[in-house]
């Protein structure tokens, strides 16, 4: 049978002014005539006009790919024919590569699952197939945004399929990245400066000594630690909601159709995605997701841990701890001339409770999982996704701007070995605890070296310098004792 469309060669874009009508189930409604969203995508602009967030555009992308996939799998078992497939995949792709991004206005304040922004992919892939093939826009003929586009699906599987989708993409494409070039930058600074000696401190107290390479190596092991225990949700991510239709039975969806879905998606995204194994559990919780912003609060911690080490290491310059020696890349004050300040280690700490309140945002929404449904799925991933953006961008410029560019003081550094009491820690076990206490508090009264208060206390000097040396006290190598 001939086609009675034609794939057409149609740029991007709606040359009309005013509105056009367009309907749907709740009758006719105004639409911009030069967008090519339709009536319920306008209806949600009316309705949930809250606030400034918008859908991710990273999201209403991914939806795309997904509904690329899906018409794919309509395709190969001949529920689409091949030019109404053809328009629509090619509708997804644009989608998908951002050349239609200006068509996705919709707040994150909408209905709990997702439905509206799934409509709002779904009108413009058909309006914009319509177009391809030489229709009217508007007309719903001969593309169907609920009868072709959303074919074999429904919102409530197909929205956390693309959170999962988005999700994973972000997190190994943008996250991953930025972390793992921090890590490497942290190690090798712990590298070179694996010799230098530096007093430790613990309550905010001196302590023994260490290496400034052995301080630093605890800083990249912690991330390494915590971008290890993010990526263990990967596994969760990679389970799709695709082929549970309504409430997981998969009413309405063909046999198979999730597992195919889930392949051509795999295939378009090259992440190893597989259909969920239980469809209740991937409609009624959001447990990876829950997970997933958990390990970035974990990040979140180790970053501010990191950043704020860093500006008290680097305070002064004269009058601080003056460890480090930060980057200056702006002036500091508007007040007082030649201040600079820790700025990239303060956004870094901004960032870090952003992330930590979203995550409990994501963890309360998490718990909603009401029945067959958890209708909290904008927000979880809205805030998701920002945790995502913000500490990769967070750490690419902290890596470039702070810790690339950090220097040590060593006089300072010296210094602080020089003058601790605490050294006489390594007397103890030859001395006694109590005499080795007395020591270090008679040379603090005193206003003494260690030395000179463990000679008057009769302690030899031999026996003194013998024991009491910082570069003997700090271990082998970046792992310490």
């Amino acid at each position: 049978m001939t086609a009675p469309y034609i794939l057409r060669d149609i740029p991007i874009g709606i040359d009309a002014t005013g509105t056009r009508d367009e309907s749907d189930s709740m009758g006719m409604i105004d639409v911009p005539a030069n967008h090519y969203w339709g009536a319920q995508t306008q209806r949600s602009l009316i309705h949930f006009s809250i606030g400034h967030e918008r859908m991710p555009m990273e999201l209403c992308r991914a939806y795309g790919i997904v509904k690329k996939a899906a018409a794919q799998v309509n395709l190969a078992d001949k529920r689409l024919p091949d030019w109404k497939a053809a328009a629509i995949i090619q509708a997804a792709d644009e989608v998908a590569t951002g050349h239609l991004d200006s068509e996705f206005p919709l707040f994150v304040w909408q209905t709990g699952s997702g439905t509206q922004t799934n409509m709002n992919v779904n009108e413009v892939i058909a309006n914009r197939a319509i177009q391809l093939l030489g229709g009217q826009i508007g007309s719903k003929t001969p593309v169907h945004p609920n009868d072709d586009v959303n074919m074999g699906q429904s919102s409530n599987d197909s929205f956390p399929t693309v959170m999962h989708v988005v999700t994973l993409l972000e997190i190994e494409n943008s996250l991953v990245p930025q972390i793992t070039d921090l890590i490497s930058c942290i190690r090798n600074k712990a590298n070179e400066w694996s010799n230098i000696v530096k007093m430790g401190r613990t309550h905010l107290q001196d302590a023994v000594p260490l290496t400034v390479g052995q301080e630093w190596s605890g800083w990249a092991q912690q991330l390494e630690n915590a971008l290890n225990t993010l990526l263990s949700a990967r596994s969760g991510l990679a389970e799709l909601a695709a082929g549970g239709t309504a409430v997981g039975t998969g009413l309405n969806a063909p046999k198979g159709f999730g597992k195919a879905i889930a392949e051509h998606i795999a295939a378009l995204t090259g992440k190893p995605f597989v259909t969920a194994p239980n469809k209740f559990a991937a409609l009624g919780g959001l447990d990876a997701m829950v997970q997933t912003s958990a390990g970035l609060r974990g990040l979140a911690v180790v970053l501010m841990k990191i950043a704020n080490d860093m500006r008290w290491l680097g305070s002064g310059p004269r009058c601080g701890l003056s460890e480090l020696f930060l980057p200056e890349n702006e002036p500091g004050s508007s007040i007082m001339p030649g201040k600079v300040n820790p700025t990239q280690c303060e956004a870094l700490v901004m960032i870090a409770t952003q992330v930590m309140g979203n995550d409990t945002t994501v963890a309360f929404a998490g718990a909603q999982g009401n029945f067959e449904l958890n209708v909290m799925r904008p927000v979880i991933v809205a805030n998701v996704l920002q945790s995502i953006r913000i500490l990769a961008d967070g750490c690419r410029n902290f890596r470039k701007f702070s810790v690339e560019g950090t220097k040590l003081n060593e006089a300072k550094i010296k210094h602080y070995v020089d003058v601790s009491v605490m050294l006489v820690t390594t007397l103890s076990p030859v001395i006694g605890y109590d005499k080795a206490s007395a020591i270090a508090h008679r040379a603090m009264e005193q206003n003494e070296t260690l030395r000179d208060a463990a000679l008057a206390s009769g302690v030899s000097a031999a026996l003194f310098d013998q024991h009491v040396d910082p570069r003997q006290m700090v271990g082998d190598g970046l792992a310490g004792a």
